[in-house]
Formats: structure tokens, C-alpha cells, sequence
């Protein structure tokens, strides 16, 4: 198959592209804003149809939470808009598209998992644009899957794992909110995941994945210290209210896996077991 990646250059898709090669039997077209501007309707259809795509994986998306409450236009084209050209193009040719959501389309007021079909209530523009792309890719795209997760974290790029590190070697104290919970999820389980479904083949809808478990920032940090070997920074928890931020984050947003487990016949790593890997090689990487 021909498959087009999009958002190559972040996370997710640096984590598939690493992964690509074993799979030699696809071609796979890895593009980012330079190589292919999705918001750009006329060039989507174009590189589509000139590619002979057969399926697509979408990875971009504008992720800059606080910022999108200021920059909603920009937000949306890229999160709404631009995911619907790229499903209206593959629809053309038959194909299939994985698309990549996330947690903050729910609000996070309750305290159980959610599942797939539990209703969206997002709080944020960035939440609201996301939900709002899902519901345009898998109306124009009939072979639409939707994968929602959260807390998502790699070697590459900006993420939090990386920013607690260097925090925790430059100050002797830092503050992280103790009570927001959900799940760290390591890229690259994702991006492995990802490319096992397109071999077993697309089954339509939508469905969550995350690494297994529960933690908060504040959990999440205290394992990062301990797992990079940083003693020498205390870490203090936070109340949501003593860190205001632009956006308003779910306090729990636990994602309910069963149904892609069950679908696809994966097993899911727990978290801290993926964080250790990842920092093993972060660490690699630093030599």
C-alpha cells in the first residue's frame, strides 16, 4: 500500500518513521508542512491522487493547548478543517484514514473510565477543534478510524518527560499539579500499535488508546526523577487552582482501552515499564 503520514516531524510521526522500515511491503510518504501544507484543500487532493494513496495516517495537529484559546482560527484550521480535506481525498480513491484525537474532548467531571461512546463535553478550544475534526473525518470517510490519547511523550520534540528532566538537573525544587490524572503514553507504543492495526486492516470507528494505568503529574514526575537518577530536586504537588493556565485541562481522563484490545487482539504496556524505555534512550542519546 501507499500510505501518506502527516506530521511527520512530531512525535507520533517520528516514532512511526523509525518503525516504517519494518515493514518494507508499504510505501510510505512522510510529509510535514513543507512537503505537503494540509491545510491547503487544492495540494491535499493533488498529492492524494498523483500518490496513488491507499490509506492515511494523521499525525499533525496544532497541540499548543493555552495558545489555541488566543488563536482559535488557526486552531481550527488546522485541527478541523485540515483533517476533513485529508478525508474527503482519500474517500475519492476508496481508501482509509487513522486519524489521532484525544482526551481533552471530554471535560474529565467523573471518575470512571471513559469509554468510546461516552458523550464529549470538551472545555477548551483546543478539545473542541478535536472533537470537531472527528466527527468530520469519519463523516467524509467512510473507512475512518479514530484513535483518542493522552499525555503523549517520545524521545523527540518537547514533551513533558524531557522538560521534568532538565528541570530536575537545573533547580533544587519544582511544583507539579498532583491533582489531574490520567495516563502517560509513550509515542512509540502508539505508533506500534498504529501500524499493527493497518496490517490486520482498518476496522471503522472510534477507540482509545493509552498506556495501561493511572498516574498524575505529580506521579508522573516522581517516577521520571527516580527512573533518570535525579535525587538532588525536591518535587512539591500542586493544586489545579495554585497553576492557573489559558486552558482549562480535564481533572480525569482516564481512557477505557477494552475495545481496541479487544478488536485488534493487542496487549498494552504500563506506563512506568514504556517511561523507563524511553528514558534508557533519551539517555543513549545524550551520550
Amino acid at each position: 500500500m501507499n500510505i501518506l503520514i502527516t506530521g511527520c516531524n512530531g512525535q507520533l510521526g517520528n516514532e512511526i518513521q523509525l518503525i516504517e522500515r519494518d515493514y518494507p511491503h508499504h510505501q510510505f510518504f512522510n510529509t510535514d508542512v513543507a512537503e505537503l501544507d494540509i491545510c491547503d484543500q487544492q495540494a491535499v487532493d493533488q498529492f492524494v491522487a498523483g500518490h496513488a494513496i491507499d490509506g492515511i495516517i494523521n499525525c499533525a495537529a496544532y497541540t499548543a493547548v493555552d495558545k489555541a484559546e488566543s488563536d482559535k482560527e488557526m486552531c481550527t484550521t488546522l485541527n478541523t478543517v485540515a483533517p476533513a480535506y485529508l478525508a474527503n481525498a482519500i474517500q475519492q480513491r476508496g481508501g482509509w484514514m487513522i486519524h489521532i484525537s484525544t482526551d481533552y474532548v471530554f471535560n474529565g467531571k467523573t471518575h470512571i473510565p471513559y469509554v468510546e461512546d461516552n458523550t464529549p463535553s470538551p472545555d477548551s478550544v483546543y478539545g473542541s477543534t478535536k472533537l470537531a475534526s472527528e466527527l468530520g473525518v469519519t463523516k467524509f470517510c467512510h473507512r475512518a478510524m479514530v484513535i483518542r490519547t493522552a499525555w503523549l511523550y517520545s524521545t523527540f520534540g518537547n514533551n513533558f518527560v524531557k522538560t521534568m528532566i532538565r528541570l530536575g538537573k537545573e533547580r533544587d525544587e519544582i511544583g507539579v499539579i498532583a491533582d489531574q490524572i490520567g495516563t502517560p503514553t509513550y509515542a512509540r507504543d502508539l505508533a506500534l500499535t498504529i501500524l499493527c492495526i493497518v496490517e490486520k486492516g482498518i476496522e471503522p470507528g472510534v477507540y482509545h488508546y493509552t498506556n495501561e494505568g493511572v498516574a498524575s503529574w505529580y506521579d508522573f514526575t516522581k517516577a521520571i526523577h527516580r527512573i533518570y537518577g535525579i535525587s538532588g530536586c525536591q518535587v512539591k504537588p500542586l493544586h489545579t487552582y495554585e497553576y492557573p493556565t489559558a486552558a482549562q485541562r480535564p481533572p480525569y481522563s482516564i481512557l477505557d482501552k477494552t475495545k481496541i484490545k479487544r478488536v485488534f487482539g493487542i496487549t498494552i504496556p504500563y506506563w512506568e515499564e514504556s517511561l523507563r524505555d524511553c528514558i534508557q534512550k533519551i539517555k543513549e542519546n545524550e551520550q
